[in-house]
């Protein structure tokens, strides 16, 4: 038998029928089955490297849309952690700086990752054929597999405690 209590806990404190709560979930879920579903469909059809004329355009405009989609995730996130229940043991100072803590760490693990890959690196320039010339093993793939996700991650757990 599985205990739900923690569970049952869990949903006193958040409404999952907040409409910003549904559109960050939404917006959570999509932006990665978005983004995975074009990078294989070009992979497989070469279809938007035709259309924009080359491989490296292609690329360059997913990774416009993919930051648009992720501007618009934050946004989504904001507005459901602004309109959710607080716990009243997490506002104190602490809190907020553990947050603060967090999310800096997340930060420099999402722009290292970045200036590790580069753009194309990045925004999965190998679906689109544009490969790099060696694995990256520099920091911070030197210390995380995917610093990129959990930079992300923990960039928005420093943001839910602040």
């Amino acid at each position: 038998q599985v205990d739900v209590t923690a569970m049952a806990r869990l949903f006193g404190y958040v409404d999952v029928t907040d409409s910003g709560f549904i559109a960050a979930v939404l917006s959570i879920a999509f932006n990665p089955l978005f983004w995975n579903v074009v990078a294989r469909w070009e992979h497989k059809t070469r279809a938007l490297s035709r259309v924009f004329g080359s491989p490296y355009a292609a690329c360059y405009c997913l990774g416009a849309v993919i930051l648009m989609l992720n501007c618009v995730r934050s946004h989504c996130f904001t507005e459901a952690m602004k309109s959710q229940p607080k716990l009243e043991g997490l506002d104190c100072h602490w809190a907020y700086y553990s947050g603060l803590a967090i999310l800096a760490v997340g930060t420099l693990f999402v722009i290292s990752s970045f200036l590790a890959l580069g753009f194309t690196g990045t925004f999965l320039g190998d679906y689109f054929g544009i490969l790099m010339e060696a694995k990256v093993t520099s920091f911070p793939f030197s210390v995380l597999d995917n610093p990129m996700y959990w930079g992300s991650t923990a960039i928005y757990l420093g943001w839910s405690l602040m």
